[in-house]
């Protein structure tokens, strides 16, 4: 598909839309948002949003060779990523999410890892985290406990209205879940 600007009219039509999950069974990570936001799912593409830094941070990490667009990301399931969300309705901002919506977010997590077995889950957004897994106290990071044989890690949320972490602290944590990755 290519790469195109939603209208004003399409991005208020995209509210409560979702987008597809690039997901496989096998996966080395499975990478989870908190939840689409609207250019996302008036584009289908998974961080679609100019200003957000997951392409930009996933590359300079080392997870691609080259700079990937969000019309691309099919090509992450050759490198064994993919990507899902906590809660898969789409939303202008994801402090419209509630406590109970991520909390069932969590629960389908859960029985994703449990179908298709990725090595790592790595959510992005530490909140969403704390809250769909009931981990109050979670930091970023890989984490004490597992889904079954899978790993769970936390890094910040890379959109761009996150202004805690520049592009190289966002670079310097996903460069750390890659290692981590070619070891588990």
């Amino acid at each position: 598909m290519k790469p195109w600007k939603p209208t004003q009219d399409q991005l208020r039509a995209a509210a409560s839309k979702r987008v597809p999950d690039l997901i496989a069974p096998g996966l080395k990570v499975l990478f989870v948002g908190i939840n689409p936001g609207l250019y996302s799912a008036a584009v289908r593409h998974h961080f679609a949003r100019p200003g957000n830094r997951f392409w930009p941070a996933l590359h300079a990490a080392g997870f691609t060779e080259r700079l990937l667009s969000p019309f691309e990301e099919g090509e992450l399931l050759a490198r064994g990523y993919g990507i899902t969300n906590v809660v898969a309705r789409a939303t202008a901002s994801a402090a419209a999410l509630t406590p109970t919506e991520l909390a069932a977010g969590g629960r389908r997590l859960r029985a994703k890892v449990q179908r298709c077995h990725p090595r790592i889950l790595a959510v992005l957004g530490v909140g969403a985290y704390r809250t769909a897994f009931a981990r109050p106290q979670a930091a970023f990071g890989r984490q004490s406990e597992t889904l079954g044989d899978t790993v769970l890690w936390v890094l910040p949320n890379p959109s761009g209205l996150n202004a805690h972490y520049q592009l190289r602290d966002l670079t310097r944590m996903f460069k750390q879940l890659r290692v981590a990755a070619e070891s588990v």
